[in-house]
């Protein structure tokens, strides 16, 4: 049997997926229930900077664990990313003041800016090139079952037993995920020892050339991410829908039935085509969401966000590692999660500055989102025709 008709399914493969549900399951199981604890602490105005600070923290340590990821190895990164998980669990609770509450929003973010950038090139070590799509699709299905599982988790926990023990149930969440990546192969060869060096990051280290045009897609296509993040948990409110993670369970449903697929289709008929399917997909949940003043209407729009964004993240990912060389996988992969990061605390960050708490504004913010996906959609079209032409001519 060929290398490239193996089973990629196997145990270290396995492990992977299910830290990488526990991690995301971690972080997200608080974020429906953050917009009114913040409004508790006197901050509603301010309601942007939760998602803001936490991807502006993520985004700066990119290049960081990039570095550190293609030197010091894959492991240590990742459970990096977890420790900062567990120990901003437990200080949510003691840190009760909104300057306090701004600063772990800020520490929170390097979780996100070490695991994920880490684990995609754990992926692509131990997973033939031409499984790439498949592989990056089954494990962001994992990482988004956390998505799904964690907010619906967190916002029962918080409705039954207060917010401190949701808090706490983040941080054992990140423990579990912790205690299986200290017990996985270590697939950096050769690695060095950790040195101080290595956090000295020199402007060819921030980003990767190659990945640049992954990097502005995924900028462009998840800035949606942060409108939804910022104002789904009040738009459920107002619908009258008690768990705020409603929401994001039935986007994660929708997504899982696609990812099992998704990934194959982008390395059977390429990253390019699957791109424009997922990207016109969110486009159209994008018009839903704004048009969704109910609970059924809402349920659809994250359905169909779910759609897409399962079409598009796994060719997205492939996409990043196919741009770049093997040696600077984990830089590669850091530039496009720098781009995410600013993506996401874009969106949040205007959405927030827009919706100042007055709930008409929200289906106008949708509307306006969906035209900077359809600029992600154009930018796809015309870098496959410059490729085109460019090849055309050393033809």
């Amino acid at each position: 049997m060929q290398e490239g008709q193996k089973s990629i399914y196997t145990l270290q493969f396995a492990l992977l997926c299910l830290s990488s549900l526990l991690f995301s399951a971690s972080f997200n199981m608080i974020i429906p229930e953050l917009p009114n604890y913040l409004s508790s602490l006197g901050g509603a105005e301010h309601k942007g900077l939760i998602i803001a600070l936490f991807t502006l923290t993520a985004g700066i340590s990119r290049p960081f664990s990039g570095r550190l990821t293609d030197q010091w190895g894959r492991v240590p990164v990742m459970a990096i990313g977890s420790i900062v998980c567990v120990l901003c669990g437990f200080l949510y609770p003691i840190l009760t003041t909104l300057s306090g509450f701004f600063m772990l929003r800020l520490v929170h973010g390097f979780s996100t800016g070490f695991k994920p950038t880490a684990t995609s090139a754990y992926v692509a070590d131990i997973i033939p090139q031409e499984r790439w799509g498949e592989a990056l699709g089954m494990h962001g299905l994992c990482f988004s079952i956390g998505g799904a599982v964690g907010p619906a988790v967190g916002s029962f926990v918080a409705q039954n037993f207060g917010l401190n023990t949701m808090f706490f149930s983040s941080s054992l969440f990140a423990f579990l995920s912790i205690v299986i990546v200290l017990n996985m192969k270590e697939t950096l060869y050769p690695k060095r020892k950790f040195q101080t060096s290595m956090l000295k990051i020199s402007r060819s280290d921030i980003l990767e050339k190659r990945a640049i045009p992954a990097g502005i897609v995924t900028l462009l296509s998840y800035s949606a991410y942060g409108v939804i993040l910022t104002l789904i948990p009040d738009w459920s409110e107002h619908l009258g829908i008690a768990n705020k993670g409603l929401f994001f369970t039935a986007y994660t449903l929708a997504s899982i039935g696609i990812r099992f697929v998704s990934g194959k289709v982008s390395d059977r008929f390429g990253r390019i085509k699957v791109m424009l399917v997922g990207l016109f997909v969110i486009v159209i949940s994008l018009v839903l969401l704004g048009k969704g003043d109910s609970v059924s209407g809402l349920i659809l729009g994250a359905c169909v966000y779910g759609i897409g964004t399962g079409i598009l993240s796994p060719a997205l990912n492939a996409w990043t590692i196919d741009l770049s060389l093997p040696q600077y996988r984990g830089k590669a992969m850091a530039t496009m999660y720098i781009a995410l990061e600013i993506g996401i605390g874009g969106g949040a960050l205007l959405a927030g500055y827009i919706y100042q708490d007055f709930i008409p504004r929200i289906p106008y913010i949708m509307y306006g989102n969906a035209i900077v996906i359809f600029l992600a959609f154009f930018y796809v079209l015309y870098w496959d025709k410059t490729k085109t032409e460019r090849r055309d001519r050393l033809l």
